[in-house]
């Protein structure tokens, strides 16, 4: 994960981050660039564009970063994957910060998608038996997907868990044509 490109940036920030005791600040930062990437396909778009140039990419950055109020480091940071072309590393750059914070504060993390949104009692249930699983604090990051038509579907490391009905009944028409 850290070699990748996106990896890189991250741990780079991640240091930063660390050592200026901001890693909070920075995680607030990053949550809320990551929110603006889901629920914006014309961010997305721009950030996945060949055509910007390094200069409009460096100008959107800013102009994102000030909507958005995020800190100094972070706004450096846009800055930096801006000018060096390397703004599509973005979500990716995201997704490893998040995970080099949680295994610097003895965490683990998993994705859960479900087919519909859960409650805040199913996501404690869940994260308490994740805890539990193994052995350290689990925090979830959550996804819908109304194609697994029921269940869910758990990323833990390298680890999947698939309770899915879309995937129960793939592997039932599998077992009738075999």
């Amino acid at each position: 994960m850290k070699a990748s490109l996106a990896g890189r940036y991250a741990s780079a920030l991640f240091e930063l981050a660390r050592d200026k005791g901001s890693l909070d600040t920075v995680k607030a930062s990053l949550d809320k660039i990551g929110d603006a990437l889901d629920q914006s396909d014309d961010l997305q778009a721009l950030i996945d564009s060949p055509a910007i140039s390094r200069d409009q990419a460096l100008r959107a950055m800013k102009a994102i970063g000030a909507e958005l109020k995020i800190d100094a480091l972070t706004q450096n940071f846009l800055g930096v994957l801006a000018d060096n072309g390397r703004i599509g590393a973005l979500g990716d750059a995201i997704r490893v910060f998040d995970a080099l914070v949680a295994a610097h504060r003895g965490e683990a993390r998993a994705t859960v998608t479900s087919a519909r949104a859960l409650t805040d009692a199913q996501l404690k249930a869940l994260s308490d038996k994740l805890t539990s699983r193994v052995g350290r604090t689990v925090s979830l990051d959550t996804h819908v997907d109304p194609d697994l038509l029921g269940g869910v579907r758990i990323q833990l490391g390298s680890e999947l868990i698939d309770a899915s009905v879309a995937t129960k009944l793939n592997n039932l028409a599998k077992a009738m044509k075999g």
